[in-house]
């Protein structure tokens, strides 16, 4: 790697511990990718030839990764750039791929994993009730069950709660663990996603609403001539996204359903931009008539903030030169593009690739509207 970037690999069952020298030494690239949606995942690609020790450690890892009971292997990525050691990525190995050599060429050993929340996925515990248990409450319990992975749960109240009365109805979890608590994050229009903590081998459970506030990551320059910290930097902007999702309730006395407009009115994602994304149809959602008022306004927000970042960008920068490591599901401040594309951005996916000598991010910055509502960018 690069004088001024350190990787440190660390691989092993539940607490994993630094990999000898002889993996390091065949290490040949590094992808990381985080997004807002869906899991996280990594792709180590080692160079190997049929004499090699590798083949051996790994056929032996693996093979004993797949037992039944026996933990999966953990793979933790620490990245120190400038002095400062930042995890990159915690998760667990699902996949090895081995290329054999051709022609006296050396081969390959590919290894393909996913974030923590996959152990979360391994056991179906359908059946398994929670009586009068808010739904943040049902999620501190189910992840408390992986603290040895060093998993801290995060979880933020409904904005609309509803916790069911014992004697009428108790929820029963449906599949794994993480199907069931991706359930509910839908039911309430929250996300939920482990990321790396800032200290090592401990990961962050978060279940709440996506958050578009908080101070800004260092600008992303286009067009700065010295300043200019991004290699690529494009736009592009949809007029036809924006959607009004109607909920139906039903009056319990004359069963005759009520329609209900819900905008996307969410402290924790304030308007980006000055020019919003105008209202191109409405999205009639019946089915909220079968719910109750407070499931039904969920189920209405839920859809609306999916409909509204009808600008988008996509881009990629070395981050030497950038000086930093660009973090997902953050904002960050874009300048040097012109005053309906400058401004702040939310960062919904980053993926890094590491190899020697190199360290670079593809990114995909959101946002809800034209021109930026700051006079000016944080540099």
């Amino acid at each position: 790697m690069s004088s001024a970037i350190h990787l440190s690999l660390l691989i092993g069952p539940i607490v994993p511990i630094p990999v000898p020298a002889l993996l390091i030494d065949a290490l040949e690239e590094v992808s990381v990718t985080h997004a807002s949606e869906g899991a996280s995942g990594f792709q180590l690609r080692f160079k190997v030839n049929s004499h090699s020790e590798l083949n051996t450690l790994f056929l032996i890892a693996v093979g004993n990764n797949t037992s039944l009971g026996t933990p999966p292997l953990r793979v933790v990525l620490i990245v120190t750039l400038g002095g400062r050691a930042q995890p990159l990525f915690d998760g667990v190995l699902t996949h090895v791929e081995v290329q054999a050599g051709q022609d006296r060429q050396a081969g390959s050993i590919t290894l393909t994993g996913e974030d923590l929340s996959k152990v979360m996925d391994l056991i179906d515990f359908s059946g398994l009730p929670y009586p009068a248990m808010p739904i943040e409450a049902r999620v501190a319990l189910i992840c408390a069950k992986y603290a040895a992975f060093g998993i801290i749960p995060l979880p933020i109240p409904a904005l609309f709660p509803d916790v069911p009365i014992p004697i009428e109805r108790i929820p029963a979890q449906q599949g794994t663990d993480l199907a069931y608590v991706r359930q509910l994050a839908e039911e309430v229009g929250h996300v939920f996603y482990i990321e790396p903590g800032e200290v090592p081998l401990t990961s962050i459970a978060y279940f709440g609403p996506e958050i578009k506030v908080g101070p800004p990551q260092p600008a992303l320059n286009v067009d700065m001539d010295a300043h200019t910290n991004v290699e690529s930097l494009n736009f592009s902007f949809d007029p036809t996204k924006g959607v009004l999702p109607v909920v139906y309730i039903q009056n319990p006395q004359t069963r005759a359903p009520i329609p209900i407009p819900i905008p996307n009115l969410n402290p924790l994602q304030p308007p980006l931009g000055a020019l919003p994304a105008p209202i191109a149809n409405l999205k009639m959602m019946k089915d909220t008539a079968k719910l109750n008022p407070m499931q039904a306004i969920s189920a209405g927000l839920a859809e609306a903030k999916k409909s509204q970042d009808a600008v988008s960008a996509s881009g990629s920068l070395d981050v030497l030169r950038y000086g930093r490591v660009l973090r997902a599901r953050r904002l960050v401040g874009v300048r040097g593009a012109g005053v309906a594309y400058d401004g702040l951005y939310y960062v919904s996916s980053v993926t890094s690739t590491l190899a020697r000598g190199k360290f670079t991010q593809s990114f995909q910055l959101t946002r809800n509207g034209l021109v930026s509502i700051t006079p000016r960018v944080p540099a």
